[in-house]
């Protein structure tokens, strides 16, 4: 959505060009939910292209319907609108495993150029939603446990767990299609996701008016720190994605898809053959704005090192080996205003 209305009163730099879709392409997955291998190659091969140029790409036929976007997001709206102490009773910071809401400034995606404010956005952080008597919760492993749900909304958790279960098949399909634009076997992902650290985001950004700067906007310039996002964004617009020549583009709303993105986790494991793009949200539109950003990441101790089909002897691995969760967890450590105590200490969330 192209809004020239502030152009006046915004920074030349938070501009965005409008979208050529040679740049984000609009990809049909329909043949990754088929028996047919040379359908499914064709569309990694697809998929792989885009991983490789920009990053971004959106997703049609893709197995979620119009109808249940549109439940989720009408619960999404139903939440934020509650009154602010009713979400703060499931505020992030009295959880054990980093779910819960967070409010306006709660994230701070840039944090050298929004200088302490903070992402004008709200949001909230719904997991696995794993019982004490869990394996990996006893053994106290981070970012495992159980979620915290709003009390008095009839339905709504079901409405989010049937979301996120459908995110995370999708995410699944996806990983396959990576396998193989990576010259691996189709399943070769599968090994790491039968515990996946999964989160559903659901957000709201107030609209933004006045004088825009990088004081704050609605979201921080930044990159995604697992391995693949799936985005669902209402008609309001505002998401820019930075080219690999430096000009941020529009990647307005486009019916019927999802946008998917790469993140650094992924970049990492395929030594930066897939691009982890930077991106960006400014809410210009004069109305409230809601999107459902769904991060797909493999299990915990996945061990995160070069994959064999992407290093040569003239390319060597480019990243000291670590583990998914604590790569996810340095990332959490630096972003979160409730990780991060006075005079610059950080409580952070350790293993």
């Amino acid at each position: 959505m192209t809004d020239n209305v502030l152009d006046d009163v915004i920074e030349p730099g938070l501009r965005a060009q409008a979208l050529s879709l040679t740049e984000i392409p609009v990809i049909d997955v329909g043949a990754l939910f088929t028996d047919e291998l040379a359908a499914r190659q064709a569309t990694a091969q697809q998929i792989g292209t885009a991983c490789r140029e920009i990053g971004f790409f959106y997703v049609k036929n893709h197995g979620i319907s119009e109808q249940h976007i549109a439940a989720t997001f009408a619960a999404a709206r139903q939440f934020f609108a509650l009154p602010l102490a009713r979400k703060q009773a499931i505020a992030i910071e009295r959880s054990p495993c980093h779910r819960g809401y967070f409010a306006l400034g709660g994230e701070n995606l840039d944090p050298l150029r929004q200088q302490g404010a903070g992402d004008l956005k709200e949001g909230i952080k719904i997991g696995r939603d794993l019982p004490p008597d869990h394996p990996r919760v006893r053994a106290g492993t981070p970012l495992h446990g159980p979620n915290q749900w709003p009390s008095d909304l009839p339905g709504w958790q079901e409405t989010m767990q049937d979301y996120y279960t459908a995110c995370q098949q999708l995410g699944l399909r996806l990983m396959r299609a990576f396998a193989l634009a990576l010259e691996l076997p189709e399943a070769y992902f599968d090994a790491y996701l039968r515990e996946p650290m999964a989160t559903l985001g659901p957000l709201h950004y107030p609209p933004q008016r006045g004088a825009i700067t990088e004081a704050q906007i609605g979201a921080g310039a930044h990159t995604d720190f697992g391995c693949l996002t799936l985005l669902a964004q209402d008609a309001s617009g505002g998401l820019q994605v930075r080219n690999v020549a430096g000009e941020w583009l529009e990647a307005p709303p486009i019916p019927g898809t999802l946008v998917v993105n790469i993140g650094d986790m992924l970049a990492r494991w395929t030594n930066d053959q897939f691009r982890s793009t930077v991106h960006r949200v400014i809410n210009r539109s004069g109305a409230e704005r809601y999107s459902l950003p769904f991060f797909y990441d493999p299990e915990f101790d996945t061990p995160l090192a070069c994959l064999e089909t992407c290093t040569r002897p003239d390319n060597p691995s480019r990243y000291s080996p670590t583990t998914a969760g604590q790569y996810l967890l340095d990332r959490i450590n630096e972003t979160f205003a409730y990780q991060r105590a006075a005079e610059g200490d950080v409580r952070k969330i350790s293993i």
